[in-house]
Formats: structure tokens, C-alpha cells, sequence
């Protein structure tokens, strides 16, 4: 029995060494056929690169421009997953209707839960918002006020000032954007007043100090302000420790909707020990509104459905993508259509790989009617033609992807002042964004087509009679 063993592990040995020796011996023979033909492979090599340098351009910028508009947004909305609360406040006169509030006054509270639910983040942050108007030599302008830490790192990197800055230490700084600023013809230092109401419903206003000037890309953020986030409280007559919202910024933004169900689903717990706490349903949003959950979740806390009542806070749970559905619409669609470019410019480089081959076919048809009479089989005369075809193939990618390497980072350094552009750049800045998986995915893509582009001509080849290609007169 042992030696039966014994002497199967050697018959093994010795087919894997022919089977190492036999691919190492066309391996060889493909790498010398590349040599012959310097000036015809060099220019496929260079079409090759080419085609996965345009790809590999293609697809970086379109993931970088997709990458800004969408970091852009969450900036806007304030994360990629964003926790409110509300509770009913009751009249101050009698006879008055009771007021739906968004108040969190609970500062520890949901960052207990993120940290309890073990979710991946980057940072986290709470704010509080204001609409209001600020008032400046008799002009008016609406602006959306946000209370934030203004030693919060992640914010301050986010701004691009052109004049000024975030004034931490001064009462009452307020940033506004450059297009406010030139409406009302304003500059760091002057005092405008800030009209307002109070989270209770009450007019109130404040003077407030021009500390810094942003530069805004789009009429959204051009409304957009920010204030301490404890002045801010302090003029809308928020509680102290109090927000309005609390906003989560993931690693993974593919985990949203993962990360806001564990954060909804640990309030729900909570809320059977303690029937103050409340919390919206994303499930019943999704029945109610299945294209546009936010709105299924504004349902649930609308004030004027007398079902919406509750005792204490009510938090609401949403992401990114519940509040606006269409960023991820647009995600599949710059995708789809990268993809569409990347397999158009693939096939026409196939196209010249197959048509090469078949002239190469035909110069070698001697030679190949010699190698079959010296014993090569078939299958290795296709094999041969085909390691020729895919090393040439990702000799001339790998070139293209150095190359655009080389250029997406020459690109990266180049200023931009172009407003419409503006949301889709990194401060004046186009970003690239190259995925190892994408890479691989485009490589083994590459070398599938290279297989089938050559397939016919190395299925002739093997399938020649070595007497009729010796025949054979070119």
C-alpha cells in the first residue's frame, strides 16, 4: 500500500514538472514572438495603452467629480446619516394650539447610541439651523444659519475662505458666502443684525459681526451661513446643551441605510423603558413612500395629522440618500454610463488585436507547420498565440495606467475658478479616484476580450495540418 502511494506521488511529480516545463517552453516561445515584430507590436502596445489610459482617466475623474458633488451634499445636508429631535411645546396663552418644535435636549444622548451601536464613522458633529435674514444698510438677504463648533476640525477644512475667518473667540461671528456678501456689499468687521424667530415661535433679533467670507459654488450654499453653535442657541433661545440635529459622517457611505436602521432600532429599545423617548419608522416610510423615504418620514412627524402625537422627544432617522434619493440616481447613472465608455473603447481595441493576429496567422504559417511536425500539439500552438496576445495586452495597459497616474496628478494640481464646475471640484481642485478593485476588474476584463479577440486565429492555428501549412506559399 505504501508503495503503491509512494509511487502515485511521484507520477504526480513528474506531471507537474512537464506540465511547468511545457508552459514555461510556450511562455518563451510567446515572449521571442513579441520581439520579432518590434515596430507592428509596439504600435498595438501603444493603441492598448492608449484605450486603458482614456478608461482608466474616465473613470478616475467621473468617480472624483461624483466623489465632490456627493461630500458637497453631505456637507449641505449634514452627514450621511442625520438624527432630529422633536417634541410638542404647549401654548403660552390659553386657547392656543400646542407647536411642534425641533429641539434635542439630550446632548449626549444619540452620541451614546452611535457609539453603542459600534457604527464605523469618521466624525460626528451637532448642529443647530436658523432661517432668518440679515439686515445691512437698509439691503435684506436670506440666509440659512448654522450653529456649529467652530473648532471642529473637519468643518474648518471644509471652508474655503477668500477673506477672513472663522472668528472663534469673537460674540457673535457669523461666516456668510461670497455671493450674500457682494449682494449687500459687505466685508470682514461690519455688524449686521440677524432677524429671526426663536425655537418657540417668537421674532427676535441680534447683531452679529462679519468674520469670515466663504467662497460658495451653487445658489444653495450661497445662502448658506455659520455661527458658534452657542450664540446661535442663545439668539433662537435654545436650551442650554440643546441642538437641532445630530449628524453621523461614515467611512463607508454604502452603510447608511445599515447604520441608521441599528440607530433607530437601539431608540425603539429604549423607548420601552422610558416612553419619552420616541423614534420615526424608516420600514413604514419605505411602504408609504418607497421612492422618496425622507417624505415618508416627514409624514410621521407632520403636525397637522392629529395621529402625530407623542409625549416627550420624537427623534427622526434618516440618511443622505432617504432626504435626497436622487444623489444615488445619479451615482448609477455616471457609473453606467463609465462603464459603457470603458467597454466601447475596450472592443475597439479588441478589434485591432484580432485583426493583427490574423496577419501574424498568415506570416507564420510555415512556422507553425514546423512546429506541429517537431510534435507541438494543437493546444499549444493556441496556447502560444494566445500568451502572446496577453502579455502585449497588459504590457500596454499597465503603460496606460502609469500614464494616466502620471496626468491625473499633473490635472489634480491645476486650479480651476469655474463656477460651474465648482461642485464637482476639491477646492478649485478636480480629484481622481482609482480603485484597486476597479483596476482589477478592468484587467481581467482586458483579458477576457484579448482571449476572444484571438481566439479565432488560434483555433486555425491549431486546428492546422502541419503537411498542408508546409505546403503552403506566402
Amino acid at each position: 500500500m505504501k508503495s503503491i502511494f509512494l509511487s502515485l506521488v511521484q507520477s504526480l511529480k513528474l506531471r507537474l514538472r512537464h506540465l511547468v516545463l511545457r508552459y514555461k517552453r510556450i511562455f518563451s516561445l510567446a515572449m521571442k514572438n513579441l520581439t520579432r515584430n518590434k515596430r507592428r507590436n509596439a504600435i498595438l502596445a501603444v493603441a492598448i495603452a492608449f484605450g486603458f489610459f482614456v478608461v482608466t482617466l474616465i473613470d478616475g475623474l467621473t468617480n472624483g467629480m461624483v466623489g465632490n458633488l456627493e461630500n458637497q451634499i453631505t456637507q449641505l445636508v449634514g452627514g450621511n446619516v442625520i438624527a432630529q429631535g422633536l417634541e410638542w411645546v404647549n401654548p403660552e396663552t390659553p386657547g392656543g394650539k400646542a407647536r411642534l418644535v425641533n429641539i434635542v435636549r439630550d446632548r449626549d444622548y444619540i452620541r451614546s447610541v452611535v457609539d453603542d451601536c459600534g457604527i464605523d464613522y469618521d466624525y460626528y458633529s451637532c448642529f443647530t439651523a436658523s432661517s432668518g435674514q440679515i439686515i445691512f444698510n437698509g439691503k435684506k438677504s436670506i440666509i440659512q444659519l448654522y450653529g456649529r463648533d467652530m473648532e471642529e476640525k473637519h468643518l474648518l477644512e471644509s471652508f474655503q475662505f477668500t477673506s477672513g475667518g472663522a472668528g472663534i473667540g469673537t460674540e457673535n461671528a457669523l461666516i456668510i458666502s461670497d455671493k450674500t456678501a457682494e449682494a449687500m456689499n459687505l466685508q470682514v468687521g461690519d455688524i449686521v443684525i440677524y432677524s429671526t424667530t426663536t425655537v418657540y415661535g417668537q421674532n427676535t433679533f441680534a447683531d452679529m459681526t462679519v468674520s469670515g467670507i466663504l467662497k460658495s459654488n451653487s445658489f444653495i450654499n450661497s445662502m448658506q451661513a455659520y455661527a458658534d453653535i452657542e450664540d446661535v442657541n442663545r439668539i433662537i433661545e435654545m436650551p442650554e446643551g440643546g441642538y437641532s440635529m445630530f449628524s453621523v459622517y461614515l467611512r463607508n457611505k454604502q452603510q447608511q441605510t445599515r447604520a441608521a436602521d441599528k440607530i433607530e432600532e437601539r431608540i425603539r429599545a429604549d423607548h420601552e423603558t422610558n416612553p419619552e423617548i420616541n423614534v420615526t419608522s424608516r420600514a413604514e416610510a419605505m411602504r408609504t413612500n418607497p421612492t422618496n423615504i425622507g417624505r415618508g418620514i416627514e409624514k410621521q412627524v407632520d403636525p397637522k395629522n392629529p395621529e402625530n402625537e407623542w409625549k416627550g422627544v420624537k427623534y427622526g432617522v434618516e440618511t443622505l440618500y432617504d432626504e435626497l434619493p436622487q444623489i444615488k440616481t445619479v451615482l448609477n447613472i455616471v457609473h453606467a454610463i463609465t462603464m459603457t465608455i470603458l467597454l466601447v473603447i475596450l472592443l475597439i481595441v479588441m478589434v485591432g488585436v484580432s485583426n493583427t493576429y490574423r496577419m501574424v496567422l498568415y506570416e507564420r504559417i510555415r512556422e507553425i507547420g514546423t512546429m506541429r511536425s517537431l510534435g507541438m500539439t494543437g493546444k499549444d500552438t493556441r496556447r502560444v498565440f494566445t500568451n502572446e496576445a496577453i502579455v502585449l495586452c497588459i504590457i500596454g495597459a499597465l503603460a496606460g495606467l502609469l500614464l494616466a497616474i502620471v496626468v491625473m496628478a499633473v490635472v489634480h494640481c491645476i486650479y480651476i475658478d469655474n463656477d460651474s464646475l465648482s461642485f464637482f471640484l476639491d477646492k478649485g481642485h478636480f480629484s481622481f479616484r482609482v480603485s484597486l478593485l476597479s483596476v482589477f476588474f478592468q484587467y481581467v476584463l482586458l483579458i477576457v476580450l484579448t482571449t476572444l479577440a484571438v481566439r479565432g486565429s488560434a483555433t486555425k492555428a491549431a486546428r492546422m495540418s502541419p503537411a498542408e501549412a508546409l505546403r503552403m506559399v506566402k
